[in-house]
């Protein structure tokens, strides 16, 4: 039986490709717990300082496989939630890789990545409430903080599905490549992050990730919690001296 995600190393980055092309990577539970476990494995591995995720034959991901779910089947991963991603995306830096659709959970997918680089005739788009659902993986919760407020409201509202130049007018997407490069541009940007100190790397995200719940009073002291650690370990030291001396720096993760 064909694997539902391959994984596979590019230097200091995982490569995670959706394959169930067959069906535009819909997820199934199968490929959920294979998505869960190449997300544990990216957040294991000191090796391994970005990944990249992305869809095989040429879409990203349509969302559920609504013919498992009507056998009864529930994509699901206890403590990840759906396509075991979506409740807890990965502390390591995440680049979304989008060709074709990324439509439904196939889009809160992609917004669990921290970056994301699109072909221009990418799809994007949130159609449950045509179909009488709430987008209930993450997307309500995720979308109007990354675009604002009425677009955000617009997509989620109507259903419509949207082109790749939309999403990156409005921010959503940074990086608007030709189709069938996609990955390519995702895997170059994600090697420029992983040259960077991996404790900043994973520091700066939880920053980012926390502090909106964090008392505007108090956020200098949380944030000290994460950046005080970096500043006084040995790649923070090592990255000056690198900077000295001219040279690239040498990270140890230490």
């Amino acid at each position: 039986m064909t694997e539902p995600v391959l994984v596979r190393e590019a230097g200091p980055v995982l490569v995670v490709t959706l394959n169930r092309p067959a069906v535009r990577n819909a997820i199934d539970l199968r490929m959920a717990e294979a998505l869960s476990r190449a997300m544990d494995e990216l957040d294991a591995r000191d090796d391994l300082r970005a990944g990249v995720i992305t869809g095989a034959g040429g879409h990203f991901s349509a969302g559920m496989d609504l013919r498992a779910f009507a056998r009864g089947e529930r994509p699901v991963v206890p403590g990840k939630g759906f396509a075991g991603i979506v409740a807890r995306p990965p502390d390591t830096p995440l680049v979304a890789a989008i060709e074709g659709y990324a439509l439904a959970g196939g889009f809160e997918i992609a917004l669990c990545a921290d970056v994301l680089v699109a072909a221009r005739d990418a799809r994007f788009g949130l159609p449950e409430v045509r179909r009488g659902l709430i987008a209930s993986g993450g997307a309500l919760m995720r979308l109007p903080r990354r675009i604002p407020h009425h677009a955000a409201m617009e997509l989620i509202l109507t259903g419509a599905t949207v082109d790749a130049a939309w999403a990156h007018r409005y921010g959503l997407v940074t990086r608007l490549v030709e189709p069938g490069t996609a990955l390519d541009a995702a895997l170059a940007l994600a090697t420029e992050i992983a040259g960077n100190g991996p404790l900043a790397l994973r520091a700066s995200k939880q920053i980012v990730r926390r502090s909106a719940d964090w008392p505007q009073d108090e956020q200098f002291a949380h944030q000290r919690e994460w950046s005080e650690p970096v500043a006084t370990s040995a790649d923070a030291r090592e990255g000056a001296r690198a900077f000295a001396e001219k040279r690239a720096p040498e990270w140890t993760g230490t």
